[in-house]
Formats: structure tokens, C-alpha cells, sequence
């Protein structure tokens, strides 16, 4: 192989539209750590502070609870729209724009009188997830393929370790100052967060003839692209196995731990632990592979694990890093999944990186979603770790069977340049 890059040149669209490639510097990997962080540090910061919300608004608990899952459908809407904005717009008064609302809408959190209130302006948050999109597309645009892949393994850590810590940013807060703290802290977050965009995100978008065109011929575009599709459904399944194990593990594992809900938060650190591990790995080794065989590899790894998981419960091992120990590779095989998945998804049309990178952030996001709600029936029946580590590796061998066709459809295209 030479030091060509492959994807590349076949991701460019057979059209006659003209590129002027972007000169800007592009601003630190830090930077846009931070940005991806402070993207989705938001989502679950509130958790520990519901109840002393409903309270506060005298509202029902199940109402109240939309501040979460509502706030998850906004993201996804939002990453649809704002990337295929950003295409148009560009990257930089895209994401000033959404952290500007983001800090408006945290304000409205902390002085809303009523529920109502209160959700809209949760809902008008969910503009922070911009940032991430951003920050993906920013990274493929300032880098080589390759390059890019190693980056986005670093940028997955700061997005992992964030929600990992936000309940107990929140919860500490809370108890300290009340729950509208936490939406003040936010507010100077965000502050913060556009001063250092203002300074250092400049434009990184190349201009293309054609950049205002139809944004549903532009979904079309992607849609209509094989290799699109195999990155996100391997991001999709990929997901979908975390989301089956989420859902799962209390239901298949708690009686085993007497009810204790501080040792199932413990154990079930350990997926978000072996995410940040398989990031770090995509961060230091991804420059050295391509996006196929470490598509291939990762989701090999999580298989392999899930398979051994089984065949212990099958054989009546009832220890619990039996159940935990096999699980850890969820995590790591995500940890390496998602850089190479999304390289690959911002490098099937170059000039539609901001439409392909929130598109397939909405996907994956109802995917998976859809994944663990088909499986959780399966798995709600018969509440067993065997049918539970049995619809997680249903999902993750869906997701090598994604890889493995990603790796294929990448390979005539590689075979030249050997």
C-alpha cells in the first residue's frame, strides 16, 4: 500500500462540481476535545436532580422524565438538520450559532417558573449536540483519512469520560446549590466554550459549486451509497449491542448482586471503562491500519468476547465477571468502532460531510434505539444472562457482518495503489 489515500479518492462524486480546498489552520485536538465533551455532558447531568425538579414544579415524575428522552430525540433532530446546515454555512457560524442557544436555553432551565417552560428550553439545549458533528467534520477536513481515524479515537475519549461524569457533576452540584444550579454552570460552560470557538474554530469547509443544493437530494445522495450504509449500520448494531446490555444487565444480573445498586453501577462502570480504553487504542494504532480491517478487527474483539460470556453461562459459571469480564469488550470494540465508522461516513462525499456526519448520527441514534426495543422484548422473557449475552451477540455479529462488507467495498479501491 502507498501513502495514497484510497477512500478519498473514491469518496469524490462523479460530478462536475468544482473544489477550492480549505487553507485554514485547523484549532487544537484539545479544543475540539472540549467541544465534544461539553456536547454531551448535558445529556444525563439532570438525572440525580429529577425528582427535586418534579418537586419544584409539582409535576408528574413520567412528565418530568421527558427532560431526558425528550432531550434524546431533539439531539437526534438536530444532528439531521445542523449537519446538513453546516454543509451550506459552514462549520464555524453553525457552531457558534448552536452554542449560543445552548447558553440561552441553560439560562431559561434555570429561571423557568413551570414545567412547560422548562421542557422547551431543555429541548432548545439539545443544540450543543452541533458541536460534536462539528468537531467530527472539522477533524476529516484538516486531516489525512488515516490521520483523522487516530484523532477521532482521542475525541471519543472526552466524549465517553463526559457522561461517565456528569451525574455526579450534577448531583454534587444539586446537593451543594439546588438543581438550578447545574443549569447556571452550564450557562458559564457554554460561555466559555464560545469564547475559545470565537478564538480558534475557523472555517474549515472547501467551497463547492454546487454547495447549495436540495438538502433532500443531498440525503438522497448519501442514501443511495453502499458504503454509507455499512459504516452506520455497523454504528447502528454497534450501539444497539451497548443498548441491549444497558437495558439488560439489571434485569439478568441484579438478583446476583442482593439488590445492590451501587455494586451494579460499579460493575457496569466497566463498559464505559473498556470505551475509553478501545479510544485510546483507535487514537494511538488507527493511523496504521485501514478503516476496513480496523472496522473488522474491533467488531472481531466484541464477537469474541460475547462468545466466550456464553459459552461460560451455558456451562454454569454464575460468577459475576463472568457475566462483567466478557461484557468489558462491548466497550472496547465501541471504543474502537466509532472513529473508524464515522472517517468512513465523512468520507463517502466530501462535500456533504456535515449532512453525512449528523444523517448518520440520527440513524444510528433511532437504530439503536429500535435494536434494543425488538431485543428487549426477547430478552424481558425470559430475563436470563443466556438471552441476554444471546441478543447481544445477535447485534454485534450484525454489526462484523457491516464491517466485513465496509471492508469489501473498500477494497477494489485500495487494490491499484498496492
Amino acid at each position: 500500500m502507498t501513502g495514497h489515500n484510497p477512500i478519498d479518492t473514491s469518496s469524490t462524486p462523479r460530478t462536475r462540481k468544482t473544489v477550492v480546498p480549505s487553507t485554514a489552520s485547523p484549532p487544537r485536538l484539545t479544543t475540539l476535545i472540549l467541544l465534544s465533551a461539553i456536547a454531551v455532558l448535558p445529556v444525563n447531568a439532570i438525572l440525580p436532580s429529577l425528582p427535586h425538579i418534579a418537586a419544584t414544579f409539582r409535576a408528574d415524575f413520567a412528565l418530568v422524565n421527558l427532560a431526558v428522552a425528550g432531550y434524546a430525540i431533539a439531539t437526534a433532530l438536530t444532528n439531521l438538520v445542523a449537519g446538513a446546515i453546516s454543509d451550506r454555512y459552514g462549520r464555524r457560524p453553525v457552531a457558534l450559532i448552536a452554542i449560543s442557544i445552548f447558553i440561552a436555553a441553560s439560562v431559561g432551565c434555570a429561571l423557568a417558573t413551570n414545567i412547560g417552560v422548562f421542557l422547551l428550553f431543555r429541548a432548545m439545549q439539545a443544540s450543543i449536540a452541533t458541536c460534536f458533528s462539528i468537531a467530527l467534520v472539522v477533524i476529516k477536513e484538516t486531516s489525512a483519512e488515516r490521520k483523522a481515524a487516530s484523532k477521532l479515537g482521542y475525541l471519543a475519549m472526552g466524549w465517553a469520560i463526559a457522561p461517565m461524569l456528569g451525574p455526579l457533576f450534577g448531583g454534587f452540584l444539586d446537593e451543594l446549590f439546588g438543581w438550578r444550579a447545574i443549569f447556571v454552570v452550564f450557562a458559564i460552560l457554554g460561555a466559555a466554550a464560545l469564547a475559545l470557538s470565537i478564538s480558534e474554530l475557523k472555517e474549515t469547509a472547501a467551497i463547492f459549486s454546487g454547495a447549495r443544493a436540495n438538502y433532500l437530494a443531498s440525503y438522497g445522495q448519501l442514501l443511495h451509497s453502499a458504503r454509507f450504509w455499512t459504516y452506520t449500520l455497523c454504528m447502528t448494531f454497534s450501539m444497539g449491542t451497548l443498548y441491549i446490555f444497558l437495558g439488560g444487565a439489571p434485569l439478568a444480573i441484579g438478583k446476583s448482586l442482593d439488590g445492590s445498586t451501587a455494586a451494579l453501577g460499579l460493575y457496569m462502570g466497566m463498559i464505559p471503562a473498556g470505551f475509553i480504553l478501545g479510544s485510546y487504542l483507535a487514537g494511538r494504532y488507527a493511523s496504521r491500519l485501514p478503516l476496513g480491517t480496523m472496522l473488522v478487527l474491533a467488531r472481531l474483539l466484541t464477537c469474541m468476547g460475547l462468545l466466550v460470556g456464553l459459552s461460560l453461562s451455558m456451562s454454569g459459571n454464575t460468577h459475576i465477571l463472568a457475566f462483567f469480564g466478557p461484557c468489558v469488550f462491548i466497550g472496547i470494540g465501541n471504543g474502537l468502532t466509532m472513529p473508524a465508522a464515522n472517517t468512513g461516513v465523512l468520507s463517502v462525499h466530501v462535500e456533504l460531510a456535515g449532512t453525512a456526519a449528523g444523517l448518520a448520527a440520527a440513524m444510528s441514534i433511532a437504530g439503536g434505539a429500535l435494536v434494543v426495543a425488538i431485543a428487549g422484548v426477547f430478552v424481558a422473557q425470559l430475563a436470563t444472562v443466556d438471552a441476554l449475552f444471546g441478543a447481544m451477540l445477535i447485534s454485534a455479529s450484525l454489526a462484523m457482518l457491516a464491517a466485513l462488507c465496509a471492508a469489501f467495498l473498500d477494497r477494489p479501491i485500495a487494490e491499484p495503489n498496492s
